[in-house]
């Protein structure tokens, strides 16, 4: 894997211009700018509420913004007489929660979409469903249902069912987030193992050690709005911005008084 931040560049796979987001009266997203090239690893961290979340659900239209611009391997996925459908099969996208068929084994919960939205044929939808459970450690766990999983194991069963679909790029949401900590290790070692493998990945996450070792590219944000970016050894080693060091400080040394908080927002 290419050292963090050295990664060359590449053609722009998504590319956000202006992105506003409110539910009523609450703004949560500020006119965000940014661009993820093909084989890119980029991290977004940021307080709860800051719209790490919501910036993510909108590139991926699960969200529909206020105004704005997204575009995706120079598709318009903003402009209304797109294919929406179509647009998002070249996405993958992992949330918090694994939604997971409950109903349903491990290999049928990675083959049902392939057969339904990809028209794949059973014994091709399982060949591609078994190679991706291989790929995360779970070929064993083929036969179980998700009940039978740990939260990690039924996480990993949801990347490999978002990877069985072939997407172009990967997006993340908190994926760890809800697992106990002794599961979160062989969840962040499928990540890096795809980051190894030039999949471009978006992943807002908490894991200040991911972001540090794996990411090309941070991004904090606040408020709704980009208030950092950079490499991370930048970001996340030597921050320009108050609001960014006080987050740190506040991940990295939870215990610690922060009198000073008052002041934060002026940063």
């Amino acid at each position: 894997m290419s050292e963090p931040g050295t990664r060359p560049d590449g053609e722009v796979e998504i590319e956000v211009v202006d992105l506003h987001k409110s539910f009523g009266d609450l703004e949560v997203l500020v006119g965000i700018d940014l661009e993820v090239r093909t084989g890119e690893v980029v991290c977004v961290v940021g307080p709860s509420g800051s719209g790490k979340s919501t910036l993510l659900r909108c590139i991926n239209q699960l969200e529909e913004p206020t105004s704005g611009t997204v575009r995706v391997e120079g598709t318009e996925l903003t402009d209304p007489d797109v294919d929406i459908d179509a647009a998002r099969r070249r996405i993958g996208m992992v949330f918090q929660a694994f939604n997971l068929f409950p109903h349903l084994r491990v290999l049928d919960n990675l083959t049902i979409a392939q057969r339904r939205v990809l028209k794949r044929d059973k014994a091709e939808a399982e060949r591609v469903a078994t190679a991706n459970l291989e790929r995360v450690g779970l070929l064993d766990k083929a036969q179980a249902y998700p009940a039978q999983l740990s939260g990690g194991q039924q996480q990993r069963a949801a990347i490999a069912r978002a990877l069985s679909m072939e997407p172009d790029l990967m997006l993340f949401d908190e994926p760890t987030s809800s697992l106990d900590p002794e599961l979160v290790g062989d969840v962040l070692a499928v990540m890096r193992s795809l980051a190894d493998e030039g999949m471009t990945m978006m992943v807002v996450t908490h894991e200040m050690s991911f972001a540090r070792d794996v990411a090309d590219r941070v991004i904090f944000m606040d408020e709704g709005a980009i208030v950092e970016e950079g490499a991370p050894q930048q970001v996340l080693g030597s921050p320009q911005h108050r609001r960014t060091q006080t987050f740190l400080q506040r991940v990295l040394d939870p215990t610690a008084s922060h009198l000073g908080d008052v002041d934060d927002r002026q940063g």
